[in-house]
């Protein structure tokens, strides 16, 4: 892969805990508009590489890039600033606001910033921007809703309009699935699917079916290590991921 084609380089990052090991020598690449998902069982480091390429934690050891720019010491914000952007295994809304409003918000994070927020705010253009964002996620007839009374896979599907209201470059999904009932599984397939092709995905997914679905490369992380890379078909097709991961076989998702 050419330099120029590499949106994420993860190299050779490690992470320590006091005396804990979390993370050993990890490296992956996201192309430009590529799709990978990250499994693994609980403990096997997924959360802890994705808190070090969102600069969560400090690594101790490695170095980061997007898009060529070293962002190993930088900031969270200022890897927002880059087009870094992701989501969280919980929820973080406001959930007194309606969800038109929490896009509202997050808009002014991207839109206005280091400008004044004073008239534009107001402006017809960005409620316009609003209603887009909640159509492209499913949320087209919520917008009115309060959050505190949409349901868990409505509030997920909110989290990825504020997402993608930062305008990334690379979008960071954490667990987004989780708690979902089947039929949003599916609608999730879908989304993740229509995301623009412009925009690198990264994927922590527990569910393995919309892991596969959704990407076209599979990193499998064990014990803090990256231990198996590959397409979709090899994941499914690996006996070491069906013995350790899986416990069986993987059907297709849809």
């Amino acid at each position: 892969m050419r330099d120029d084609d590499i949106a994420l380089k993860v190299d050779a990052v490690s992470k320590s805990f006091g005396g804990v090991r979390a993370v050993r020598d990890v490296s992956l690449e996201v192309a430009r508009g590529e799709r990978i998902s990250m499994i693994g069982t609980n403990g096997a480091g997924k959360s802890t590489v994705f808190n070090l390429i969102a600069g969560v934690f400090p690594v101790s050891s490695g170095r980061i890039e997007l898009f060529g720019e070293n962002l190993t010491h930088l900031s969270t914000a200022k890897r927002a600033g880059r087009g870094l952007a992701r989501t969280f295994q919980t929820s973080r809304l406001f959930e007194q606001l309606t969800a038109a409003e929490n896009v509202f918000v997050a808009l002014g994070r991207s839109e206005f910033r280091g400008r004044s927020l004073r008239p534009a705010r107001y402006s017809s253009a960005r409620w316009e921007r609003v209603s887009q964002l909640l159509e492209r996620v499913g949320l087209s007839g919520k917008g009115a809703a309060v959050v505190a009374d949409l349901s868990h896979g409505e509030q997920r599907q909110l989290e990825l309009a504020m997402a993608l209201s930062l305008q990334p470059k690379l979008l960071m999904l954490d667990e987004p699935a989780a708690g979902f009932s089947p039929v949003e599984r599916q609608h999730l397939v879908t989304l993740l699917r229509d995301i623009p092709e412009e925009i690198s995905l990264l994927l922590i997914e527990h569910d393995m079916d919309i892991a596969l679905a959704v990407a076209s490369r599979v990193i499998v992380m064990h014990d803090g290590e990256k231990i198996l890379e590959g397409t979709p078909e090899d994941i499914r097709s690996s006996e070491r991921v069906r013995e350790i991961y899986l416990g069986g076989s993987v059907d297709n998702a849809a």
